[in-house]
């Protein structure tokens, strides 16, 4: 056989997703945790959660994200340990 290659499960992170103001009141909950596969980006993170939660939906297309506190984008791949969070916007005057 000598290929190397082995049949591992394929590799998961954990990260941590805290909810603020509008977001959080419509879902109910101000953290969640979530196992999610290796190379997943917030904008996937965010697919995944407006599909079991779809009440959040409504939030998502106006939603700030920083990782770690530093504002990413959408394609920022996610890493083990990662404390995501969800801004609504931030309105002014």
């Amino acid at each position: 056989m000598g290929s190397g290659e082995q049949n591992s499960p394929a590799r998961s992170v954990r990260v941590r997703i805290r909810f603020f103001a509008a977001p959080r009141e419509a879902l109910g909950q101000q953290e969640l945790e979530r196992e999610v596969p290796e190379g997943t980006t917030v904008g996937a993170l965010l697919g995944l959660l407006t599909e079991e939660y779809p009440v959040l939906r409504a939030y998502t297309r106006f939603l700030s994200v920083a990782v770690n506190r530093a504002y990413v984008g959408m394609q920022t791949v996610l890493h083990d340990g990662d404390e995501v969070a969800c801004l609504p916007p931030v309105g002014g005057g």
